[in-house]
């Protein structure tokens, strides 16, 4: 692999979406590598943040890219049939390519003999150690204080709001980590653990090495990304093992302004942001009973800023919690309630 790496972002079809595309959207904002462009046919000629769409893996080549990743996070995790031919052209581009789908390309015998010819490397970030187990107790034993992002819904800023309350952390001088565990945080940050895509058994051990290395990483301070929501019909289950493992002191719950009804899944509403408050409290472990201390709630969705600071406050005096938007407003606030929660 270069030393240097240029980032192409595959996305074909999915570049507009941003809940399907967060990904992309995570890595531009926060990967610590230039991305060049985005390959993207359906919006080829238009850019993404100053970034060039283009149409084909041909096209991105003027770009002088080093490694593909796939920006994109389809439900079940799948790569699209279309998808199989774009892989190739990569390889045969001479890019590593980088994929946090369930579908793992190392796998695949046709792209690992592909790669194997071009010379070029397949990572799967979703895949997990072979030597994950259930968890022994280290998570209730680390001096550092962990913080975990929870949620209403899949993919409305756990990770971000995570990065943000992790990078102001930092500019104040505190030994903070940021700990992924999705494919997004783990292209951003360079290591961690998917663990949706670990065995149930052994989520919370997952969790739990997690929070292990992110103080091995020097954290005093872990901002641990949240995963899908205890509400969610077909995500749940991680959020728990999540919640368990990396055994939090404290909670931030994400909510997107506005929403009513779980994602993609007609018919299951979203609790009010109180009863979701003492659900998640409830939820957590015994031994290390976690308290909501703040909400982050997305405005993306709301045009004018007036608006925006009206709901921030409706939610604030419905939850009784100090609430902000830390992407809109800057987590300044927010560290600020966490720090003095934690006494740091």
């Amino acid at each position: 692999m270069s030393a240097e790496r240029r980032v192409l972002i595959l996305a074909e079809g999915y570049s507009h979406d941003p809940h399907y595309g967060k990904t992309l959207r995570g890595i531009v904002r926060y990967g610590p590598d230039p991305v060049v462009a985005i390959l993207d046919s359906t919006r080829a000629g238009e850019s993404h943040e100053g970034i060039p769409i283009v149409a084909t893996v041909d096209e991105a080549r003027r770009f002088d890219p080093t490694v593909a990743i796939v920006g994109v996070a389809t439900q079940g995790g799948r790569f699209p049939a279309a998808w199989r031919d774009l892989l190739k052209s990569c390889i045969e581009s001479e890019l590593d390519v980088e994929s946090g789908l369930h579908e793992f390309i190392s796998d695949d015998p046709e792209l690992s003999a592909l790669a194997a010819r071009f010379d070029v490397e397949l990572r799967d970030l979703r895949k997990p150690p072979a030597d994950l187990n259930v968890p022994t107790g280290q998570n209730l034993e680390l001096e550092a204080k962990v913080v975990l992002t929870v949620g209403s819904d899949c993919a409305i800023g756990k990770k971000t709001v995570a990065v943000e309350l992790d990078l102001e952390a930092r500019r104040r001088g505190l030994a903070s980590v940021f700990v992924p565990t999705g494919q997004t945080g783990i292209a951003i940050a360079g290591w961690g653990i998917a663990i949706d895509a670990v065995v149930a058994d052994f989520l919370a051990g997952a969790a739990e090495r997690l929070v292990v290395e992110g103080a091995r990483r020097g954290g005093e301070l872990l901002f641990v990304e949240g995963q899908g929501s205890i509400v969610h019909p077909l995500y749940s289950g991680v959020t728990l093992g999540l919640l368990h493992g990396s055994a939090p002191h404290l909670l931030v719950l994400c909510h997107l302004a506005g929403s009513t009804e779980i994602e993609g899944c007609p018919g299951h509403p979203i609790p009010p942001l109180s009863a979701l408050v003492e659900l998640y409290e409830r939820s957590s472990l015994p031994r290390r009973p976690a308290r909501v201390a703040c909400v982050a709630l997305n405005t993306s969705q709301i045009e004018h800023e007036d608006a925006a600071l009206a709901e921030i406050a409706a939610v604030a005096a419905e939850t009784g919690l100090p609430t902000d938007d830390p992407v809109r407003f800057g987590s300044e606030a927010l560290l600020g309630v966490l720090l003095e929660r934690l006494s740091l």
